[in-house]
């Protein structure tokens, strides 16, 4: 089911619902109950607590952490002797599990969080096997990284659910553990799919619960696993689509296979719902994924909209509520945007030229440095090529002084395409076509971070162009050809291989591929993009 169709189901249910209310008397005023999903978990708190308790759940699954803290802390408060509310707040500030960053500020609270829960002595042994667990995640934060702690959470949710077969939570969270400590060099996807199978054994009998169709998106978000996540991307808005982040995770599946639309519609009532809720990193976040999908479509003057919005809602992330997206997300979004919006119209001279924001990560920092790397190579600019690619090579070596070993290697990888383009532009076409396809290597030994919805510009892409550039078309329809089946529906790869199978010779293929781009593209702005003429006019339309 489409995303506009379920808004659709959910305006039609509430207008019925509206129209029942009104022809009893007398009306009074009520809001709309609230769909989150459902969410049972069995405890020993006061059963007057029980059914917000569960509530507290569907926002916790939902990574809507704000108010869970909330709606737990009102839990406790009715039910003092509920250990198992404090647990709660304690797993909403460890926050998104996928994150690299915490603040101290939420460690600290988590780890009081974890004391109370203590101190309320829960009354079975399995609630305090639960609250031993969380301890794990925030204990000795301070002198034990965090891999090793979420690596021994792990080891003591897949204890617990093997302790109490019939606890579909655990079941539940023991997954959630394997899919937050997948290592994207791991190309068996072990931990992923082993997390799946849980997920989609529960699914079958909790359908509506908003963590296992949320979780099972994030056990396929790699593309040979995507297309398996489609049907639970479809099922989670409908699901809870009161929560925002339920509205933006299926975008995570529309983008790994190019559904660009569903990922367009999907973000839209995302970002609503984060602007609605004073998260500027949520509503950042889903506008990333926004703007990505406008530009593969062509949609231009949609993305440069939300591009022109970016400033001021980037200016609010430190003041505003930090949920499934923290603030480094934030950041990291209004960063891409930008470049996003250059490097995908070959804009090169306005991507050599883009503002340079400083945080306080450098990763981040170094999204807006390699587009202007880039961007200065490709319009001729050698010397400003050369500067953003040392400021490059400077955060490079602070991530990996700072042991961050994930976007050190992101970073490197845009250091060696950056040194490629700059080699190209000064005649050096042999070394840097041998660092490309170095980049090239580097890129397919990882995959992206949930926190983008891509590559800023995918390396064997830029392989391809740079083929394409000096004589060699078949070569580069090879790597467009591969791109293609990591990222299908993009823009410029598909670009990229029809007109490299019409130098080649390929008539056949290159009117496939420009019939393609005019299909993924036809939405797009009226003369905003030259190679849209160049098809129709291959094709003959």
């Amino acid at each position: 089911m489409s995303f506009s169709r379920v808004l659709l189901i959910v305006g039609v249910l509430s207008f019925l619902g509206c129209a029942g209310q009104a022809s009893r008397e007398p009306a009074m005023p009520a809001m709309p109950p609230e769909k989150l999903g459902k969410v049972h978990f069995e405890t020993s708190c006061s059963p007057a607590v029980a059914d917000d308790f569960d509530r507290a759940m569907a926002l916790l699954h939902s990574f809507w952490f704000s108010a869970a803290i909330k709606s737990f802390d009102e839990v406790a408060a009715r039910d003092p002797g509920c250990a198992m509310a404090h647990w709660g707040i304690a797993m909403s500030w460890w926050g998104n599990p996928f994150s690299s960053f915490r603040p101290d500020s939420a460690i600290a609270n988590g780890a009081l969080a974890v004391a109370a829960a203590k101190t309320a002595n829960a009354k079975t042994a399995r609630e305090r096997d639960y609250i031993a667990a969380v301890e794990i995640l925030f204990e000795d934060a301070a002198t034990v990284d965090q891999r090793s702690r979420t690596l021994a959470y792990e080891k003591a949710m897949k204890a617990l659910a093997d302790k109490y077969p019939d606890d579909s939570e655990a079941r539940i969270y023991y997954a959630l553990s394997m899919d937050q400590n997948h290592l994207p060099t791991d190309k068996t996807y072990a931990k992923l799919l082993a997390a799946a199978a849980i997920l989609e054994e529960e699914f079958e009998t909790q359908p509506d619960h908003p963590g296992i169709a949320h979780y099972i998106i994030h056990s396929y978000d790699v593309p040979i696993l995507a297309a398996r996540g489609v049907d639970a991307a479809r099922r989670y808005a409908g699901i809870a689509p009161d929560a925002p982040h339920a509205l933006h995770m299926p975008s995570h599946t529309f983008t790994r296979i190019g559904a660009w639309q569903e990922s367009i519609e999907t973000n839209l009532a995302s970002a609503a719902a984060a602007r609605k809720d004073n998260a500027a990193p949520e509503e950042l976040h889903a506008l990333d994924y926004q703007v990505y999908a406008y530009l593969q479509t062509g949609q231009d003057a949609a993305a440069k909209r939300v591009l022109d919005e970016t400033p001021a809602i980037t200016d609010r992330i430190e003041t505003s509520s930090s949920n499934a997206a923290p603030s480094p997300a934030g950041y990291f979004a209004a960063a891409a945007i930008a470049a996003r919006y250059a490097l995908e119209r070959n804009a090169w001279a306005e991507a050599a030229v883009l503002p340079a924001r400083e945080t306080r990560f450098e990763w981040v920092d170094a999204t807006t440095y390699f587009a202007r790397a880039l961007g200065a190579a490709r319009s001729g600019d050698v010397a400003a090529a050369r500067q953003n690619a040392a400021t490059l090579a400077v955060l490079h070596k602070k991530l990996t002084v700072a042991g961050n070993s994930y976007w050190s290697d992101q970073v490197a990888i845009q250091e060696k395409v950056a040194g490629a383009w700059i080699a190209n532009a000064e005649g050096r076409t042999a070394e840097g076509l041998t660092m490309l396809r170095d980049a090239v290597q580097m890129e397919d030994a990882t995959e992206k971070s949930a926190i983008s919805p891509g590559p800023i510009k995918p390396a064997r892409e830029l392989l391809g162009e740079m083929l394409l550039e000096h004589g060699r078309p078949a070569e580069a329809l090879a790597e467009f050809e591969s791109t293609m089946q990591k990222e299908p529906n993009r823009f410029r790869a598909i670009y990229g291989a029809a007109v490299a199978a019409q130098r080649s010779g390929d008539t056949g293929k290159a009117q496939r591929y420009f019939g393609e781009l005019l299909k993924i593209a036809a939405r797009a702005d009226a003369g905003a993009r030259p190679e849209l003429n160049e098809a129709r006019e291959s094709i003959g339309d």
